[in-house]
């Protein structure tokens, strides 16, 4: 029976993979000498050695086992939370579901959890990137153009869906239209501007940088500033400079108004005009239709200020002799109305207030021109009244010449111009039957006219229905005279033929009594008697006519011819 040290040895032998060594170990001993106990004490030892390396493998590998089965719990939890952080639940097999060994499990889970990784730091740079657009928007908004580092961009790693990034993207494509509204905005603003100055001759670059210097900043290659500071800034100097362009276009306007004023006022030559074309065609312009380079400069308005002031001083000095002008041309509208004035009296009255010096010249000539207009509506509110009134004088010129044409005994002998008189005749035989509708129109539109403006319609300083009353009743009177002459005519052949058969022979006729003269209008009741004809025509409206009451007096003294009118002037 073997040992108890022997059998240990061959159990020690059978169980080590390390059984010559130990059979080496057995002929050592035997060489030396050793003994049993010492023998058992090595071989207990080499045991417990042995069992302590088991051991310390066994350990070892459990925990390795624990490092696997934690390393593949770590994996599938990263899994499980990139696929959710990702929103990719659809794109990758779940790693539960895995078979086989630890080791095998892990390498399924590997290769997953790489992939994920990858898509994470590919997702994490599009988020980076998008965020860092929308930083960098942001800060040109708000008027920070210093750029951005995306190296600090905070991305929200535990939501890297598609989802949020579309929401990322609409906000960046929101932004970017944001951007473009912006610069069209300040493009339009400099546009305006820009022609803004170019009409003001204003330092358009200058005005610019005044705003922020990025705008009109060639030098660098930075964006032009589109914050709310600068959109603010740039409407307030488009606002400013039409306001500067609408007062400096009315400026040039009432200049060049005063210029055309002065221009006629002075007879300023046309050569001497035409250098000022420029001002004086902006008068009836509008704001938006004012464009041409520097036509609102200042240098543009000092120079028409300048000429008005030059021009100014000159009208000064011929202030006199222009209120005197308009004096004469207000005369002359109303003598052309038959609306007398007292001349001498008016212009006697200006030369006093004009030498005098406490009557403010302009103000003088302005009050000129409004009475110069005031008379040009009077004249055109009588200018129907005078044509029916020249009409209705002609009339009675031609009555006239018709009782002179009709007392001339020799008027049918077959003298030079004897063919004309007869035409004239009885174009004038037509046109007296006329003068009873003449007056009566002639009187209604007198008294509508006086009706509608409450005075009295003067002619020469008369009254007009005063003179139209007066030659009715002398025409009547006139009609009255020449019945009773031709009555008295028709006695006198009656009385002819009468004694031709009492006595068998007919007595000679008188001689006829020749046409009495008339005297023109306004002569003394001793002047000379005028051949008939048409220049002793004499109208009713005679500058110089007699009053009723003088020619009553003197109608004793006076043989008056039959066909005589006289109305007076009054």
């Amino acid at each position: 029976m073997l040992s108890d040290r022997q059998m240990k040895m061959s159990s020690l032998i059978e169980t080590t993979t390390c059984g010559s060594l130990l059979q080496e170990l057995q002929k050592i001993w035997d060489e030396i000498g050793e003994s049993d106990m010492e023998r058992d004490k090595m071989l207990l030892q080499l045991e417990q050695e042995c069992l302590d390396v088991y051991r310390r493998k066994v350990e070892s590998t459990c925990k390795y086992k624990v490092h696997l089965h934690q390393a593949l719990a770590e994996a599938e939890a990263e899994i499980t939370n990139l696929v959710s952080v990702l929103g990719e639940q659809a794109s990758f097999p779940r790693p539960e579901k895995a078979t086989g060994t630890l080791k095998e499990k892990n390498s399924v889970v590997k290769p997953i959890l790489d992939e994920l990784r990858k898509k994470r730091e590919e997702r994490i740079k599009e988020f980076r990137n998008v965020q860092s657009q929308i930083v960098k928007l942001c800060a040109e908004m708000a008027g920070n153009v210093q750029p951005c580092d995306s190296d600090y961009m905070h991305v929200v790693e535990h939501d890297l869906t598609l989802k949020k990034l579309g929401e990322l993207m609409s906000q960046l494509e929101e932004l970017q239209r944001e951007k473009s509204l912006r610069l069209e905005k300040v493009n339009a603003h400099i546009n305006s501007i820009y022609d803004l100055a170019v009409v003001l001759s204003v330092d358009f670059t200058k005005a610019m940088n005044e705003v922020h210097p990025s705008i009109c900043g060639s030098a660098t290659n930075q964006s032009k500033n589109i914050s709310n500071d600068t959109l603010a800034k740039l409407a307030e100097v488009a606002h400013s400079l039409k306001q500067e362009k609408v007062q400096r276009l009315k400026k040039i306007q009432d200049l060049g108004s005063t210029l055309i004023e002065l221009w006629n006022l002075l007879d300023i030559p046309m050569p001497e005009q035409k250098s000022f074309n420029h001002i004086t065609c902006l008068i009836s312009a509008s704001v938006d239709e004012v464009s041409k380079k520097d036509c609102l400069g200042l240098n543009v308005i000092e120079q028409t200020e300048h000429e008005v002031g030059r021009l100014n001083v000159i009208k000064a000095s011929k202030m006199k002799e222009l209120v005197l002008k308009k004096q004469i041309e207000l005369e002359e509208i109303y003598k052309g109305v038959h609306m007398d004035v007292d001349t001498d009296m008016a212009q006697k009255i200006l030369i006093n207030h004009i030498d005098s010096g406490n009557v403010d010249l302009s103000a003088l000539l302005s009050g000129m021109d409004d009475q110069i207009n005031k008379a040009k509506e009077q004249s055109l509110s009588r200018k129907e009244i005078l044509d029916k009134v020249e009409k209705w004088k002609f009339a009675c010129e031609e009555e006239n010449w018709l009782d002179d044409y009709e007392r001339d005994q020799n008027r049918f002998s077959a003298g030079r111009g004897a063919h004309k008189n007869l035409k004239r005749a009885e174009k004038a035989r037509i046109l007296v039957s006329k003068i009873p509708s003449l007056l009566e129109n002639l009187t209604a539109k007198v008294r509508n006219w006086e009706d509608e403006r409450g005075i009295l319609f003067f002619y020469d300083n008369v009254p007009l229905l005063e003179t139209l009353q007066r030659y009715t009743l002398m025409r009547q009177e006139r009609e009255e005279d020449k019945r009773r002459s031709r009555e008295k005519k028709r006695l006198q052949e009656q009385l002819a033929t009468e004694q031709e058969t009492l006595f068998g022979s007919r007595p000679s006729p008188s001689p006829s009594r020749p046409p009495t003269l008339k005297k023109p209008l306004g002569q003394s009741n001793n002047a000379n008697t005028m051949t008939p004809g048409r220049n002793a025509i004499h109208t009713p409206l005679g500058r110089h006519g007699l009053s009723a009451g003088k020619e009553r007096k003197d109608s004793s003294k006076t043989v008056i011819p039959e066909n005589f009118v006289a109305l007076p002037k009054g």
